[in-house]
């Protein structure tokens, strides 16, 4: 690629502003400075401009307010008002190690693509919880590598807590839509669909906050199940069998809780498939509180993600009832 590239940083943010305080640090510690922060406040009740201005001698940041309208409009609207040539969109519970930048542009530089991902990782402030549930939405073992474990399984698909898109996609296929959540693969399948690629950067990675307990957590993922289902109404070439996964897995495991544990098969593919997550984890945080956490974790996703996947099947399609009807919570006006 011969144009130079420009880049444009675009968080939504929703009465966060401690952590904007945070994020903003952590851009301030970047080895590559040449580029601007756009902070989109989308309405909040509790403004974090005091704490942008704060930053507008160590970063170029530029602070705007705006009527509520969900996160994927307000990336949209700091796409529009940014005037970099490339896009790089974060959430505000995200920590940007310092050579982020750097190694986006080197990426780009040597292998241009107009659309990228990065993957997240647990930094070591975050509590235990914090940590468990990272473990179970990134590893290979509950998600399939598809949060940036593995770039292997078919096209990457970014997440828009950590994605980069070209100002030409964006003009071209309109940004994001108002669906939440579930605008980030609806974007991705849209990217493809408009005959552009997109790849995972596997050193572009942030520490992604998530700042969610396991009952909050238990909602996400209920939302990701049923937002599942309506992409795959979407785009129907993007259907999966390993969709069904979540909801068989918890479907199974009562059947053993009610037979006693009496299929000795499945009761030996369970308790040998809790004992490899359990290790896994172990070895790879070296702490047993989350390893132990991330079972509890483990299971709450698939149960939950599964729950959701399972009844908008019925509403959608058995019922045949539309979406936007009948699940009004997950899009936007």
């Amino acid at each position: 690629m011969n144009k130079t590239l420009s880049f444009s940083l675009i968080v939504p943010v929703y009465n966060r502003p401690d952590e904007v305080q945070e994020l903003l640090e952590s851009l301030s510690q970047q080895t590559d400075k040449a580029f601007e922060v756009l902070i989109i406040e989308d309405g909040s009740s509790i403004p974090c401009k005091s704490v942008c201005e704060k930053f507008s001698d160590k970063i170029n940041i530029v602070y705007h307010f705006k009527a509520n309208s969900g996160p994927g409009p307000s990336r949209n609207f700091g796409m529009e008002k940014a005037n970099g040539n490339y896009f790089i969109i974060f959430d505000s519970d995200c920590l940007i190690p310092p050579h982020y930048i750097a190694n986006v542009r080197k990426a780009l530089t040597t292998d241009y693509v107009d659309c990228f991902g990065g993957p997240d990782a647990a930094h070591a402030s975050f509590s235990n919880t914090q940590k468990s549930i990272n473990y179970v939405m990134t590893s290979f073992y509950t998600t399939g590598g598809i949060r940036g474990g593995n770039e292997a399984l078919g096209k990457f698909q970014p997440r828009s807590f950590n994605m980069g898109i070209s100002k030409a996609v964006f003009e071209t296929v309109g940004g994001y839509g108002k669906i939440h959540p579930g605008e980030d693969p609806d974007l991705s399948f849209r990217i493809w669909n408009a005959g552009y690629k997109t790849k995972l950067i596997k050193d572009a990675f942030v520490y992604h906050k998530r700042r969610i307990d396991l009952r909050k957590f238990s909602k996400q993922v209920y939302k990701f199940g049923v937002v599942r289902v309506i992409l795959n109404k979407w785009h129907p070439g993007t259907s999966k069998i390993t969709y069904w996964f979540p909801t068989l897995f918890s479907l199974g495991f009562m059947v053993l809780i009610i037979n006693g544990m009496s299929i000795p098969i499945f009761g030996f593919l369970a308790c040998a498939y809790v004992l490899l997550l359990f290790a896994d984890c172990l070895i790879k945080t070296k702490s047993l509180s989350i390893a132990l956490g991330a079972l509890m974790a483990a299971f709450i996703q698939f149960y939950s993600y599964g729950w959701g996947f399972l009844k908008a099947q019925w509403i959608i399609n058995v019922l045949k009832k539309d979406e936007r009807k009948a699940l009004p919570e997950f899009f936007f006006k």
